[in-house]
């Protein structure tokens, strides 16, 4: 018998989630699409404010560690901050019917961002050995001294099950910067932190939705 193919779902939340009431529903979707009896889904959300610690997390790199609550997390990547005002994007993808490739489903991940922020006017882009989206600040090719100041806008952390991803992006809209103090966020202390708004933009969350809707088949193709 032919397995039945449920339509893509995409789910947003209004208030911030907890984070560990998020990994759970995240787990059982996970856990249905594998088995043929959910869809792929998409969900949208903004978190209470807390630090995740991904499995390369140094623990040095937790700066104030009673600032907000810790939670280990099987993502790959290093500390991360979550907070209201930054727009988190659950993604939760049969790689068996896409590709069974990581590296290709992160840098699908980074293009669909990349798209979403060019709507607005941001140039995030990828830099090689640095995980995330950044925006150069200022004048001058390249990194180090004489160059831009760049900033990250987006983190990525992302953990496979079974060929069924889950966990995703971290898209800084307008949260309090001054919370990512806590970590050095995702081991990387030589640059700092941006949002939309710490751009100059006024941008909302419906808005930012509205631009990863009409991105996401430039990323990811329907079945």
């Amino acid at each position: 018998m032919d397995q039945v193919c449920f339509p893509m779902t995409w789910r947003v939340s209004d208030s911030p989630v907890p984070y560990l009431q998020a990994v759970s529903w995240m787990e059982n979707r996970v856990a249905a699409i594998h088995d043929g009896t959910a869809g792929e889904c998409v969900w949208l959300l903004e978190h209470p404010p807390l630090y995740t610690a991904g499995t390369s997390a140094d623990p040095a790199e937790l700066l104030v560690p009673d600032r907000f609550p810790v939670y280990e997390t099987g993502r790959g990547g290093r500390y991360t901050y979550h907070g209201p005002g930054q727009r988190i994007a659950y993604v939760m993808l049969d790689l068996r019917r896409r590709s069974r490739d990581l590296r290709a489903f992160v840098h699908a991940l980074e293009g669909w961002v990349i798209a979403a922020l060019a709507e607005f006017g941001v140039a995030a882009e990828r830099r090689e050995g640095r995980v995330g989206l950044w925006v150069a600040r200022g004048d001058g090719p390249g990194d180090g001294p004489g160059g831009p100041r760049e900033d990250k806008v987006a983190a990525i952390g992302v953990r496979v099950r079974r060929w069924v991803s889950f966990h995703g992006i971290a898209i800084n809209v307008h949260p309090n910067l001054d919370h990512f103090g806590g970590i050095v966020p995702c081991g990387i202390a030589e640059h700092g932190v941006t949002s939309l708004r710490n751009l100059g933009l006024d941008v909302g969350m419906a808005d930012l939705d509205a631009a990863l809707r009409r991105t996401f088949e430039t990323a990811f193709p329907p079945l």
